[in-house]
């Protein structure tokens, strides 16, 4: 069925989805006055210092359903908790999943180890969801989930987004979730906040088959693959939480105090969470593996042994979680007089992989155990 002849099943959809998260009035005039700028750079300048309360803004755009934009950023908010489906951003996509949206998902996927990211008529309706959601009300209040966690790799700010409902802050990122607009998204971790919040809310949405939990409807078809791939993520995050929370020398590498914790421990041994970057094979040097920090930021892993790099079974946990433990060094460049600060690996036992469906390491169908690395 094209998605043409699907329109009212769509728009359906979205007033179910409205009907549930929405209060009466959320389409009505705004409860309080427009934001004036000055009072949006007041509240911009909470955005950089650590806290979980950022401050209120004035909304100007919704760009899809997990994206928006407030007054003054020179950047979206990445939403936590969602992964809204893709709107369309040229016409061969959207004329290939009006033709066959099976076969549109399969080519989009191709040989990718891991389900992909790609425009579908749901992603369109999550849109407009936001857009009603957001309707009327030009206040919104930013809260982060940890205070530590202020920029994704791509800048953008990571927040969850209020809006006054009848007196109370309601959170849009968890009626996402409830309205079937988008799954609760563990990819990056869990909620600190609101887990239990986002899977009620997503149970809830998968009972009432809301959204993308129609199997009548256009949309991924392989959300329980996603689920095991992303809460294996979540679960990995969570078995450190509490050194994290605890260990000063254990470093999460998206804080945003990482690189000054790094530093300040040259000489000294850190574990570090990250994700896989970059890998360069080094055929004279050494190969060297990037953690991913922000772009044009990451901090680097050094292998002068070739067979530690391919024993450590990096290679195929490119983009994924891994917990790195070793000295912090200081290597200059002699042309450059440039200083990286880095650790160089000389033992597999150093790393430790994420446990991720369908991958496994070299020779060894099990991750190395907390004893083996040292952690």
């Amino acid at each position: 069925m094209s998605m043409t002849t699907r329109t009212p099943r769509l728009a359906a959809v979205v007033i179910a989805g409205l009907t549930v998260a929405l209060c009466a009035s959320a389409c009505g005039p705004s409860q309080g006055t427009r934001y004036q700028r000055k009072a949006a750079q007041a509240s911009l300048k909470k955005l950089e210092t650590p806290g979980l309360v950022i401050g209120e803004f004035h909304l100007t755009k919704v760009t899809d359903g997990d994206t928006i934009r407030v007054d003054g950023l020179d950047s979206s908010l990445r939403l936590l908790g969602l992964d809204a489906e893709e709107t369309f951003k040229n016409d061969h996509d959207r004329r290939a999943a009006e033709t066959d949206f099976r076969k549109y998902l399969a080519d989009k996927r191709a040989e990718s180890k891991h389900p992909v990211k790609a425009a579908s008529p749901l992603g369109e309706v999550a849109k407009e969801y936001a857009r009603q959601f957001f309707h009327g009300r030009t206040k919104v209040r930013l809260e982060r989930d940890d205070a530590r966690e202020i920029r994704d790799r791509f800048d953008r700010y990571l927040a969850y987004v209020f809006v006054e409902k009848d007196g109370k802050w309601v959170n849009y990122n968890v009626e996402c979730v409830r309205a079937g607009m988008s799954p609760y998204f563990s990819k990056y971790g869990y909620s600190r906040r609101f887990h239990d919040e986002f899977v009620a809310a997503e149970r809830e949405a998968r009972e009432a088959r809301r959204g993308i939990w129609d199997p009548a409807l256009d949309h991924y078809d392989d959300y329980d693959e996603r689920k095991a791939w992303w809460d294996a993520r979540g679960d990995f995050i969570a078995r450190y939480q509490r050194q994290i929370d605890s260990d000063p020398s254990f470093i999460v590498l998206t804080h945003w105090d990482a690189m000054r914790r790094i530093e300040e421990r040259v000489g000294q041994e850190v574990s570090i969470l990250a994700t896989v970057g970059d890998i360069r094979l080094g055929d004279r040097g050494p190969t060297r593996v990037s953690l991913s920090r922000k772009m044009f930021g990451d901090f680097p892993l050094i292998f002068f042994d070739k067979d530690v790099f391919a024993s450590s079974g990096l290679t195929q946990w490119k983009g994924e979680f891994i917990v790195v433990k070793g000295v912090v060094s200081v290597y200059q460049n002699k042309h450059t007089k440039r200083k990286q600060l880095q650790i160089q690996i000389d033992r597999p036992g150093q790393i430790v992989l994420s446990p991720i469906p369908g991958l496994t390491r070299p020779g060894d169908v099990t991750n190395p155990t907390d004893s083996a690395a040292g952690l």
